[in-house]
């Protein structure tokens, strides 16, 4: 019988690592809400701002949460680039084009990072994996504990955008209506394009807060965006609030199923969960029917 203070340490951890589960699955629900497709390269994208975060400590000495400065902006660029020049341009406006297109992108960048990192994987030299927090009885993780806090900040700071800016706006006029958006002179393919940008943004300040208690190889991002489509799922397809709070709860039910069952099965809960919100509120907790 576990003692109430393990289960309640497992709990608060899991809360921990939901909330960068949360920031992954919330470039996912951001790219869905305004472009209406799943990006399938999405796992590839984490993966390469993850190696990005590793070569800027490996190579250059840079501590990995100051490495979101360089690897956030480069990850945007990137992202926009993709979408304005690759996506955009081979799709021909039709969303199953897009699907294919990003699968596509997902198995060249997947391979390429084996061509050049091979199979082998990294990690970041360095205590941080080790290092803890005492809040009274409980023992936190302090990589996750700035991870919490890394994702609260990310979250706010990118409702703050698209609430009370005109960019923001913009966003949230082509996710409603690009018609009518196109009409009033609001140039959407620039806005996808930022959009996806920002979705790729979101994975480099993941990346940043993931690297100092974890490890990277070029198949990594496909465990963390299985997890991420599930809390896009229960969340709500394309509600940012709905990615926060899917995010928490996921990472709970993972810790604690891990608790109790073993970490080889700890995931088994997750997607329980993905069934059962799909067949008692397909629309997820904060969706609205169509």
């Amino acid at each position: 019988m576990l003692s109430p203070a393990i289960v309640v340490e497992a709990a608060v951890n899991g809360l921990l690592t939901g909330a960068v589960y949360a920031l992954i699955a919330l470039g996912l629900t951001l790219v869905y809400g305004v472009l209406h497709i799943i990006n399938f390269a999405h796992g590839a994208l984490l993966t390469v701002a993850m190696f990005g975060v590793w070569l800027a400590g490996a190579w250059l000495g840079i501590d990995p949460y100051l490495s979101i400065l360089i690897v956030t902006p480069v990850m945007f660029a990137a992202g926009y680039a993709l979408q304005r020049f690759v996506i955009g341009p081979a799709s021909h406006g039709q969303d199953g084009n897009i699907l294919l297109v990003t699968l596509g992108i997902s198995i060249v960048v997947e391979n390429a990072l084996l061509a050049i990192f091979r199979s082998d994987t990294r990690s970041l030299e360095g205590d941080y994996g080790f290092q803890v927090v005492e809040a009274g009885p409980l023992l936190l993780s302090r990589p996750k504990l700035y991870g919490f806090v890394g994702a609260l900040v990310v979250t706010g700071l990118l409702w703050l955008l698209l609430s009370h800016t005109d960019l923001g706006r913009a966003i949230r006029a082509v996710a409603r209506e690009k018609l009518g958006a196109s009409l009033v002179g609001i140039d959407v393919p620039h806005i996808y394009a930022v959009t996806f940008g920002l979705g790729a943004a979101c994975l480099a300040v993941a990346a940043a807060l993931l690297m100092p208690g974890f490890y990277v190889n070029p198949r990594i991002g496909g465990a963390f965006v299985l997890v991420a489509f599930t809390i896009v799922v229960l969340g709500g397809m394309g509600s940012v609030p709905g990615a926060l709070v899917g995010g928490l709860i996921i990472g709970v039910v993972e810790s604690l199923t891990g608790l109790f069952f073993g970490d080889s099965v700890g995931q088994i809960g997750i997607y329980l969960i993905f069934i059962l919100t799909l067949l008692v509120r397909p629309t997820g907790l904060f969706g609205a029917r169509a």
